[in-house]
């Protein structure tokens, strides 16, 4: 079958590879993508991997390179073992990625993404979401109605990361709240944070087109650029009282976002660090202090919150599809899909991929 699979920095391949066995184990499910995400985390890989994708097999998985890219996806069910009775064949599904054990310490508590022996379908298992098949686990596959298109059913998954940081956030009616980064996370948590209620939302970034993309997705959004605006001042400006925001959501890993979100927020407010850092960031523990704040971490996202997140895109709460730029085949996945979100000079947001 066809895959793209990542064997080292700059050297994604698109190749003919030996598909599953038709032999199923009990709890595996056959799937054959529909839509595929390139997801920050493969842009990463692309720039400077492996960081994620394992060079030795993989303590839980067993998956090593090269590695079949992928897992932002939508599929429909091909077969399934004994024992998935959770679907049935010709399902549409949308793909949770996640494999970690059920038992461990974090499993028996159901905090399955915080395993530290966790794999991810399409970055640290043998199978990925940009490959005509793949195999996964009972547990992976959610069944998504009529309603939700095969696009939609392909962002649950980034959808996901940032309804987790709203959650985090405890954004709620009313809430006041600034989105720091307005990449595939921060337009999607721009999209969360409507949902939840948020009264005012504020976008911070520099890249113009995302800035318009903000308002198309948000019409009310207040879109500030970090490069010239004092973004805590004109926040402060237009809170109440000028005490800042309730929740900042960091979507961007970066030391000045972090300090920007951590000097935009009121007194006893949150932080939510939702973009990935890819070194150490020096921030202002004074500041923290002072302002009593609370500033939370997030990893991934709670493997259950497929059910909910599908019934609120299908329910028009979350337009997912409205960030979707672009949608290639495989055969372009490095000209079209890689190399044109490193392009500064091409504005893209969410590229999808068909094998």
């Amino acid at each position: 079958m066809k895959a793209v699979r990542f064997h080292a920095a700059r050297d994604i391949r698109v190749e003919n590879v030996a598909g599953p066995s038709k032999v199923l184990g009990p709890n595996d499910v056959l799937v054959k993508p529909l839509v595929t995400g390139i997801c920050g985390t493969d842009l990463h890989e692309y720039i400077a991997g492996p960081i994620v994708t394992p060079q030795t097999p993989h303590v839980y998985t067993g998956a090593t390179n090269p590695q079949i890219l992928g897992h932002e996806f939508s599929a429909i069910v091909a077969d399934k073992g004994s024992a998935a009775a959770n679907v049935k064949v010709g399902d549409r599904v949308s793909i949770q990625p996640l494999i970690s054990p059920r038992n461990d310490y974090y499993g028996r508590r159901g905090l399955y993404h915080l395993s530290e022996k966790m794999g991810c379908v399409g970055l640290s298992w043998a199978w990925g979401g940009m490959a005509e098949y793949a195999v996964v686990n009972d547990y992976n596959v959610a069944v998504v109605p009529k309603g939700v298109s095969d696009v939609q059913a392909a962002m649950i998954e980034p959808a996901a990361v940032a309804v987790y940081a709203v959650d985090r956030g405890e954004v709620t009616s009313g809430s006041t709240v600034l989105i720091s980064g307005l990449g595939p996370i921060g337009a999607l948590a721009l999209l969360a944070a409507r949902a939840a209620g948020a009264a005012v939302i504020f976008v911070s970034e520099p890249n113009a087109y995302r800035r318009g993309l903000a308002k198309q997705l948000v019409p009310d959004a207040i879109c500030l650029d970090p490069t010239k605006d004092d973004v805590p001042a004109l926040i402060r400006d237009h809170t109440e009282e000028g005490v800042g925001v309730d929740v900042a959501l960091e979507c961007v890993g970066l030391e000045s976002s972090l300090n920007a979100c951590a000097a935009s927020i009121r007194r006893q407010g949150k932080v939510v660090q939702t973009g990935l850092h890819m070194k150490p960031a020096s921030i202002d523990a004074m500041l923290w202090a002072l302002k009593d704040i609370t500033v939370e971490a997030t990893w991934c996202y709670p493997v259950q919150s497929w059910p909910r997140i599908i019934r609120m895109v299908e329910a028009g709460l979350l337009p997912v599809e409205k960030i979707c730029t672009a949608q290639i085949s495989a055969d372009d996945v490095v000209a079209k899909g890689f190399e044109a979100l490193l392009d500064k000079s091409v504005n893209h947001m969410k590229i999808l991929v068909t094998v």
